[in-house]
């Protein structure tokens, strides 16, 4: 049995930026990984865009990974790699953790977690397209692991559904390569990628944008021969008479990511139903006490930079885990599609919150308000608000003069 006070479940960038920031807070920290190396999604993202907020200059994927993955091993942090969790109890004193590894069965307890397992993408079925089960049809992460880590081809020709960043960055990654990129499908009627990704991966390549569109069916017996694509009403439903079949190798799946929060159902933490991710208050704690989320699993994030400042605000905090106070809901109004956090623990400091939002359609001016038991306390403007791009303000919750029957609530308001 290994004792910690912080046991952090994930080695991606926002695993490794909790266990430092728990470790610099003075917490005796391990970090459990399932997979060979640490770096999570980052090793395979070759291209760069990453860290220009947390460390003011241009990097890589592998680059920014390297740099927490070196953080890391400076400090008195044990790492476990090839670790996978299976059991985790909530007892008196903490939480007990089993886990599966090369050594074979591991058993450790820790006074809190934070839970920074990331997300999982979307599978064909899961968007219900119709077809049997031929080779050549990848999710965009998987496309970008052959490619980038195994150095393999998935594709000579190749239809992308979806306008996700991954499903962008692989349109153009391939075209580089030397496939066909015959164009990029999106159901909506606006894309799902950073505006920076859709000119750079598909304007400056020529790739065709199809908005409005989905894939039906797939082709093939062994392999990918075709697919049949067709145009979609306001509904999102197929309209009959616009299908057309594009031959094809490979379809390339972007269609949204899942963040993995089985462990923390399995703990009873509440999930939000808009995040997909734990309902968490201003120290990214969940409603288990002592259960701490950080990264995709908490909300998808469109910055791994974000990713990263509250994950290391979330190890702080684990480190320094005291149960709830009294809490206020942060109710959500019109105009906002998430937002962290979900509530604010008024037991807790509560004068710089970090509050992360995206509005719920394309507005070309917003303002964010907040009220207080019916009177505004808060507002800002906004230019240019995108769903896919996460908005970032820092909020003096201290001056609302909230008590614990307090009601608060949260709308963007289009201009």
């Amino acid at each position: 049995m290994k004792s910690y006070d912080v046991i952090v479940i994930g080695g991606g960038p926002a695993g490794l930026a909790a266990a430092e920031s728990a470790c610099k807070a003075g917490a005796k920290t391990a970090v459990l990984e399932r997979e060979a190396r640490l770096g999570g999604i980052l090793k395979q993202c070759v291209h760069d865009g990453f860290g220009l907020i947390r460390f003011g200059e241009k990097l890589a994927g592998p680059e920014y990974a390297e740099r927490y993955i070196d953080f890391v091993k400076e400090l008195p942090i044990d790492a476990y790699t090839l670790t996978f969790v299976t059991k985790i109890e909530k007892k008196a004193d903490g939480f007990a953790v089993t886990c599966v590894s090369r050594e074979g069965m591991l058993d450790f307890t820790a006074k809190a977690l934070v839970l920074a397992t990331g997300c999982r993408e979307r599978t064909a079925k899961q968007v219900l397209i119709q077809g049997t089960r031929p080779a050549g049809v990848f999710t965009a992460g998987t496309a970008q692991n052959f490619v980038n880590l195994m150095g393999k081809m998935p594709a000579k020709k190749c239809v992308i559904l979806g306008s996700g960043d991954i499903g962008l960055i692989m349109a153009r990654r391939l075209t580089l390569e030397g496939a066909e990129v015959e164009g990029v499908y999106e159901v909506k009627p606006e894309p799902s990628g950073l505006t920076r990704n859709i000119h750079q991966c598909l304007h400056d390549f020529d790739i065709p944008l199809h908005l409005s569109h989905t894939v039906t069916r797939v082709f093939g017996a062994d392999r990918l021969t075709a697919v049949e694509v067709a145009e979609v009403d306001d509904k999102m439903k197929p309209i009959k008479g616009t299908e057309r079949v594009v031959e094809c190798d490979a379809l390339i799946l972007s269609v949204g990511l899942i963040p993995e929060n089985e462990l923390a159902e399995s703990l009873g933490v509440k999930i939000n139903p808009f995040t997909k991710g734990p309902d968490c208050d201003q120290t990214y704690m969940s409603s288990v006490d002592g259960v701490f989320s950080a990264g995709n699993a908490l909300n998808v994030f469109d910055l791994v930079d974000y990713v990263s400042e509250c994950a290391a605000d979330a190890g702080a905090n684990a480190a320094h885990f005291t149960p709830s106070g009294g809490c206020v809901r942060l109710e959500r109004g019109r105009g906002l599609l998430s937002y962290v956090p979900h509530r604010i623990d008024l037991s807790k400091p509560h004068d710089k919150v970090v509050f992360f939002f995206r509005s719920a359609k394309d507005m070309d001016r917003g303002t964010l308000k907040i009220t207080a038991d019916g009177k505004e306390v808060y507002k800002k403007k906004f230019a240019f608000l995108r769903p896919p791009e996460m908005q970032r303000v820092e909020i003096d919750c201290s001056a609302f003069g909230l008590s614990a029957k307090s009601s608060l609530s949260v709308e963007l308001e289009e201009n």
